[in-house]
C-alpha cells in the first residue's frame, strides 16, 4: 500500500493544484519513482489511498499497466489520518482468513535503497517491521531505538522511521470503519508489546515535506545519473 492523501501543506504553492505525490523531481513523480522501486521487487498488486486532489493521481496513474503493475484505489472522502486510511483499505489489504502482512510505503519519500534487497518477511510472532534511518537535520531527536533487529521506544541512540514497514492487517481490524485514527499510538503499542522487528535502510532517503527537501532528491538524481 501506497500513502497519498497528505495535504503537502508546506510545499505550497505547489500542492495547491497537484498532490504531493505527484510533485516532479527531474520530471518523474515522486509516488512513480516508489512504484517502480516496488515492480523492480515483484510487487505488482498495489493499492493507493489518496484525499487531496486524489482523482489527479488516479487519472495520472491510471491502472498501472504502464508500470507492469496492478493499481487499485481507496479514496477518503474526508482526511482518516494514517490507520483510519488504512482501515478503509483494509478489504482490499487482506485475504480472508489470513493475516499476512502488507508493505506500506510513503508516496512522498524518496529512496534509493531497492526494496529487492530488503527482508520482506515477518516472523510469525511480530505484528510489524519498521525501517529505520539516521536522523536527517530536520527530525533531530528520532523516533525509535533499534537494537538486535527490535525496535523499542527508549535508548541511548533513536533513528527516523523511514515511512516504510511491514504490518498486520489484523492491528487495524478494531478500529472502525471511516474512524480518524494515526500510525503512531498503534505501532507504539505494538512495540510496547515487544512485537515489532526493526531494520535500517541503506543508501539516501529522503522525506520530501518542503521545496528544499525536493531540491535536494534531485541534486542526489543528477549526481547519481
Amino acid at each position: 500500500m501506497i500513502l497519498a492523501a497528505g495535504l503537502g501543506t508546506r510545499m505550497r504553492p505547489l500542492t495547491l493544484t497537484t498532490p504531493k505525490p505527484l510533485i516532479p523531481a527531474l520530471g518523474k513523480p515522486l509516488i512513480v519513482y516508489q512504484i517502480e522501486n516496488l515492480v523492480r521487487a515483484g510487487i505488482t498488486d498495489i493499492v493507493i489511498n489518496h484525499a487531496w486532489l486524489g482523482e489527479q493521481i488516479e487519472q495520472t496513474l491510471g491502472s498501472g499497466e504502464q508500470f507492469g503493475c496492478s493499481l487499485r484505489y481507496s479514496a477518503e472522502q474526508e482526511p482518516l489520518e494514517t490507520a483510519g486510511g488504512i482501515r478503509k483499505a483494509l478489504p482490499m489489504l487482506k485475504t480472508e482468513g489470513s493475516d499476512q502482512p502488507f508493505l506500506l510505503v510513503n508516496g512522498d519519500v524518496y529512496l534509493s535503497q531497492e526494496y529487492s534487497e530488503l527482508d520482506l518477511t515477518l516472523d510469525s510472532d511480530d505484528l510489524a517491521k519498521l525501517w529505520l534511518v539516521d536522523n536527517p537535520s530536520w527530525h533531530s531527536d528520532g523516533d525509535f531505538a533499534l537494537s538486535d533487529q527490535r525496535v523499542s521506544l527508549h535508548g541511548d541512540e533513536k533513528l527516523t522511521f523511514a515511512g516504510v514497514s511491514l504490518l498486520r492487517p489484523s492491528q487495524f481490524d478494531e478500529l472502525a470503519l471511516n474512524e480518524k485514527a494515526a500510525l503512531a499510538p498503534l505501532l507504539r503499542r505494538m512495540i510496547e508489546q515487544s512485537k515489532v522487528a526493526g531494520a535500517k535502510l541503506g543508501g539516501y532517503w529522503n522525506d520530501v515535506g518542503t521545496v528544499d527537501r525536493l531540491a535536494d532528491v534531485e541534486t542526489f538524481l543528477k549526481e547519481a545519473g
